[in-house]
């Protein structure tokens, strides 16, 4: 585990530059809150880390989203309010209602995480007014509820149009990041470098994507950048991929010209240039690397293959239960810390409330794993505040020095929290913690009761989340991971049906089924986290990772351009009615084994070995 941590913690391209970013709007955040008096301003800087992305694009598209909705929100809520004032029933009605409305979107359509935190702001207005004792000072606080989630988004708005990484430029540099990997298999194609062309195959290539086509559709390139970058995104995927299947199969000499170019290619990428188009010596035979390399370098003005059209609500929106029972889960949980708080006229654990919001996820190993790094990240963070506000704090004497020890402490947060997604919760958690503690009030303040009430609100949130989850509706893993089987052995049926001359298509299919396969092994890897009333036995574990493991295989080698056969077609089609029954519950369990030639095998009797192993792990 340490090791692991370790790893996510070594500093890795862009990580920095999106670190002081998130430390200098922090910083601003703050100064911006104290000199115009927007109340929670712990909160406000907070949303800049949690809302903030690599490239300036889909940052500033996150915040207007923002914006526009909790405009939309707090408006209902004005015209409500003379009933919420005077009535208690009905503003607890508005609170549970529009919770549940909120987290249910989040769960069951694209909204995601945006739904809890719109649920999370008509919470916290509710809150406001029950403490309000005219309309006037209501209205007020609601309004400065508004500026506490609109000022950041602003700050974030102008911030990222001035100083902003331009996607642009993130996508050559992720290129140029997947070329030299290419490069390194090409020469030497052993283990450990064919492995890091597996794992750059398994990081998630939507936010790539995302980026590149941003810039087709913002026009933000020069010339033929805008139409090329993102066919180059697919291309490289193609080249990553067939390496990774035929690098150890090639001759060294065409190796060595294919990697010489890739070197080349790589430096003019990192001048933002597109490569020249590489012509391939009599040595190079036609194979799916070099072809993958020349799709790369070329320009291409045909539209690119549509991907699969995801609608806004998921399809077992309205039928499936789990969908309901979260979004009722952390609605109780937020009402009960709510009325702890009230019920005991402690405003300081506030927090607790906010944490129901903020550290739930949809299964329960996910939610337990995220709480481990939620109070992880609270108690570093909280000992960071506390030694600044017994320490640091007392010897402040202006705004300009706060901002300092915000800049620093935001630096160190989101540093973690950029980093992969094991630990990039902790990471936020830090931030909020230190930020709860140090800024409350118009000006900086050593009080230690506040920030214990705060911190102590955090833990008690936690508490009741971990209860709530794992004793009512409780969802386990391998339900989650079940699904996402049934779902990939279907666009395994998909992908065998695809023509094999069609790349650009079998390259976006490819990479769908990879990274739901990488997806669901790491929420496999969460088991350990779900109490043991949860966990599947040792032998449906082993068994549901090898199917994913069998699915991953097929994939691989339905992505080569080889002769499609009819039948496999038909049985990876007949795989996908196949209930997934325990492995306690199956009457063979052994899996045969199949004869076939050493390795390396054909394509055909690799596919055909990896389908009679899922027909036997499946049935």
């Amino acid at each position: 585990m340490f090791r692991q941590v370790k790893a996510d913690l070594r500093y890795f391209p862009g990580r920095f530059a999106m670190a002081w970013r998130i430390g200098v709007l922090a910083a601003l955040m703050s100064f911006v809150a104290m000199f115009y008096g927007i109340p929670e301003s712990a909160i406000s800087c907070y949303l800049i880390l949690f809302i903030m992305k690599p490239d300036a694009v889909t940052s500033m598209i996150m915040a207007v989203a923002i914006i526009i909705l909790v405009t939309v929100v707090v408006g209902v809520i004005l015209l409500l309010l003379p009933m919420t004032l005077e009535y208690g029933p009905v503003r607890m009605t508005i609170l549970i209602g529009s919770s549940f409305v909120f987290l249910w979107l989040g769960s069951a359509s694209q909204l995601g995480e945006v739904g809890s935190i719109i649920a999370l702001v008509i919470a916290f207005i509710m809150g406001l007014v029950g403490y309000a004792p005219t309309g006037e000072i209501a209205t007020r606080a609601i309004l400065y509820a508004w500026l506490m989630v609109a000022s950041p988004m602003l700050l974030l708005l102008a911030f990222n149009y001035l100083f902003g990484r331009s996607p642009v430029m993130l996508v050559y540099e992720s290129l140029t990041e997947r070329l030299l990997i290419a490069e390194a298999a090409l020469r030497d194609p052993d283990i450990s470098q064919i492995r890091q062309v597996r794992l750059q195959l398994l990081d998630d290539q939507n936010d790539l994507a995302q980026r590149a086509m941003f810039v087709k559709t913002f026009h933000l390139g020069r010339g033929a950048e805008n139409k090329w970058q993102p066919a180059a995104v697919i291309n490289s995927y193609r080249v990553l991929m067939a390496i990774s299947e035929l690098a150890e199969t090639l001759p060294e000499a065409a190796r060595k010209e294919m990697a010489d170019w890739c070197s080349v290619a790589a430096k003019q990428l990192k001048d933002r240039r597109i490569p020249e188009i590489p012509v391939w010596s009599p040595l190079i035979a036609d194979n799916e690397v070099a072809s993958a390399l020349a799709a790369f370098a070329t320009p291409d003005d045909k539209p690119l293959p549509g991907g699969i059209k995801i609608p806004f609500f998921a399809a077992d929106a309205l039928t499936n239960p789990a969908h309901r029972f979260f979004a009722l889960k952390t609605t109780l949980a937020s009402l009960i810390c709510y009325l702890t708080y009230t019920l005991l006229e402690w405003q300081s654990i506030h927090t607790a409330m906010i944490t129901c919001y903020v550290a739930v996820l949809g299964t329960t190993g996910e939610t337990v794993h995220k709480l481990v790094l939620r109070i992880t990240g609270c108690l570093i963070g909280a000992t960071m505040g506390m030694l600044s506000l017994i320490f640091i704090v007392p010897g402040m004497d202006d705004i300009g020095q706060l901002m300092i020890l915000v800049f620093i402490a935001l630096l160190f947060s989101a540093w973690i929290s950029t980093g992969n997604e094991r630990i990039a919760y902790a990471g936020i958690q830090v931030g909020l913690a230190f930020l709860l503690t140090v800024l409350h009030g118009f000006a900086p303040t050593n009080d230690l009761d506040t920030a214990t009430g705060r911190i102590l609100g955090v833990l008690l949130g936690n508490v009741v989340i971990y209860v709530i989850f794992t004793h009512i509706w409780p969802v386990g893993i391998v339900d989650s991971v079940r699904s996402g089987i049934r779902s990939n052995l279907k666009n395994l049926s998909l992908l065998a049906g695809l023509p094999t001359q069609a790349r650009m298509q079998v390259t976006l299919q490819a990479a769908r089924i990879e990274q739901s396969v990488a997806k669901n092994i790491e929420s496999l890897r969460l088991v350990p986290f779900e109490p043991k009333y949860l966990r599947p036995s040792k032998e449906e574990y082993q068994r549901l990772a090898e199917i994913l493991l069998e699915i991953d295989i097929a994939c691989r080698v339905l992505f080569l351009p080889m002769e499609r056969n009819a039948d496999d077609h038909e049985r990876l089609r007949a795989l996908c009615s196949t209930d997934l029954v325990k492995a306690e519950d199956r009457v063979n369990t052994d899996v045969a084994e199949v004869k076939l030639p050493p390795e390396p095998l054909a394509a055909q009797d690799a596919l055909r070995r990896s389908l009679i192993r899922l027909e036997g792990l499946l049935k």
